[in-house]
């Protein structure tokens, strides 16, 4: 596997831990609707939360959560959309981004809840 797809889901991994200490219950990894992939869907209390994972071993261009554009929120939201739709959920929604900067020796990990909408 390349590099970037191992550090991609170390970070994906790493994300689900972290939500599921804060009571998170992960519904679905790597859900995809057409060209659109959403990393984590998650329910917590009665919220269904939709989750972009970004992972970087380096922050010399920027902090992870930079690089979630209009056009990668554009189709999470579509995908998010099918998915509300084929199961009819009736309930709040949100959309959320972890942030995950892997160095040497230590995992930060910075998760935005509302980051969009």
């Amino acid at each position: 596997m390349a590099e970037h797809l191992e550090t991609g889901k170390l970070g994906e991994d790493k994300a689900v831990t972290h939500l599921e200490e804060k009571g998170y219950e992960i519904l679905v990894r790597n859900h995809r609707h057409r060209h659109a992939e959403i990393d984590i869907i998650a329910k917590k209390n009665k919220i269904l939360v939709f989750v972009e994972v970004k992972t970087r071993t380096n922050v010399s261009y920027g902090m992870p959560e930079e690089f979630v554009d209009a056009t990668k929120r554009r189709l999470i939201m579509k995908a998010a959309e099918q998915y509300i739709f084929d199961r009819d959920w009736q309930s709040d929604i949100r959309f959320d981004v972890v942030s995950v900067v892997i160095t040497q020796n230590t995992v930060k990990i910075h998760h935005i809840e509302d980051a969009f909408y």
